[in-house]
């Protein structure tokens, strides 16, 4: 490799990390080609905690080929709704859009009750068990 080349490598590498820092945090990168993505690949979801969704797997793009990329827990943003990643042919191309949130327009916030705390009349102030002087 002549110093040309590598100077233009070295610069090109620069401008595109510059790049990637000057994007802002939305931004998404599409990807075409002209192959489709197998078929979905059947994923047991597991139980999830409170306050988790599930993100599917989906078809990536390496490059050369497509790989699979396991589904995977991820936390909830109240009022939003995971739009999984997916593959949409246009003409001849394949584009893919990652997964992202969207606003969820059904979206109701849950009101919880407070819990009442009182006092059981019935034994003036004792619990079952106490012994009772009389």
């Amino acid at each position: 490799m002549n110093r040309t080349n590598a100077i233009r490598n070295l610069l090109l590498s620069l401008l595109l990390a510059a790049s990637a820092f000057a994007a802002p945090a939305y931004a998404q990168v599409s990807v075409n080609i002209n192959v489709g993505p197998p078929a979905l690949q059947y994923e047991v979801v597991p139980t999830l905690q409170p306050g988790y969704v599930w993100a599917p797997g989906y078809w990536g793009w390496n490059g050369d080929r497509h790989i699979w990329v396991r589904g995977r827990s991820i936390v909830q943003r109240e009022g939003y709704s995971w739009a999984p990643d997916r593959w949409d042919q246009r003409n001849s191309s394949y584009y893919r859009t990652a997964g992202h949130w969207e606003d969820d327009n059904g979206y109701k916030p849950v009101k919880m009750k407070k819990e009442k705390k009182y006092k059981d009349h019935h034994d003036n102030g004792k619990h079952k068990g106490d012994k009772h002087e009389g």
